[in-house]
């Protein structure tokens, strides 16, 4: 079942040889830099700045994309719910939910 309410996430379309890389970030996150002992999520770094996109939008933008770089609590849940991150792979920095998924072409 789908939610009623509409998000919105800060997504950057990023071109590679292999296809289109989704940086989707819960907006609210941009701009900050979270670590723990072993990773750090530098999220003030140009990668993360995109666009403010609707997940309505954004749902739509996932067919033809090769990786998702997904950072942010709203923004990993919404991609799980979708059934396209295994739970088991998130990795949690400084309480920041982070996955990399790979949907090949």
């Amino acid at each position: 079942m789908e939610k009623a309410k509409t998000q919105s996430f800060t997504v950057a379309i990023k071109s590679s040889p292999n296809g289109t890389v989704l940086v989707i970030t819960d907006t609210e996150l941009i701009g900050q830099k979270f670590e723990n002992e072993r990773l750090q999520l530098d999220l003030s770094k140009k990668f993360y700045e995109g666009e403010l996109m609707s997940s309505e939008e954004l749902s739509t933008k996932l067919d033809g994309a090769y990786v998702l770089h997904v950072t942010g609590k709203k923004a990993v849940e919404f991609v799980s719910e979708l059934g396209l991150i295994d739970s088991k792979k998130v990795l949690e920095i400084a309480g920041v939910p982070h996955a990399e998924v790979y949907l090949g072409m």
